[in-house]
């Protein structure tokens, strides 16, 4: 059974961090693209970063350059550090499996989601 369980969400000052974590279970996270995603209130779902199964890597323009995509192979496990956290990157961020090696920008490609974690970015 596909099960993803994100962690490491919470309250954060403006410029701070975190690190957010997707455990994965009844797949290995380097067989598939896994991305991460994130919802904030009244908006729609978007993408905002992604790993294929060939270890490219994928952002959106509004956190390139802050957040890092990564995956602990031995944990089955996919990492999203954020840094200089902004109010605009307040959300629940959910991690996404996608049975095909490469990403996708859009949620309908993906076919197993985690119960996500709220973000919050505020002083």
């Amino acid at each position: 059974q596909v099960q993803l369980v994100e962690s490491g969400g919470g309250l954060v000052q403006p410029g701070g961090s975190l690190r957010l974590s997707c455990a994965a279970s009844g797949f290995r996270v380097d067989y598939y693209a896994i991305g991460w995603f994130r919802q904030a209130p009244g908006k729609e779902r978007e993408g905002v970063s992604c790993i294929s199964r060939y270890d490219a890597t994928y952002y959106s323009d509004s956190v390139k350059g802050r957040f890092t995509i990564s995956r602990d192979n031995d944990k089955n496990t996919v990492y999203l550090q954020m840094n200089s956290l902004t109010p605009e990157d307040t959300a629940v961020y959910y991690c996404a499996f996608r049975s095909g090696y490469y990403c996708s920008g859009s949620p309908s490609r993906y076919n197993t989601w985690g119960q996500g974690t709220q973000v919050t970015v505020s002083s």
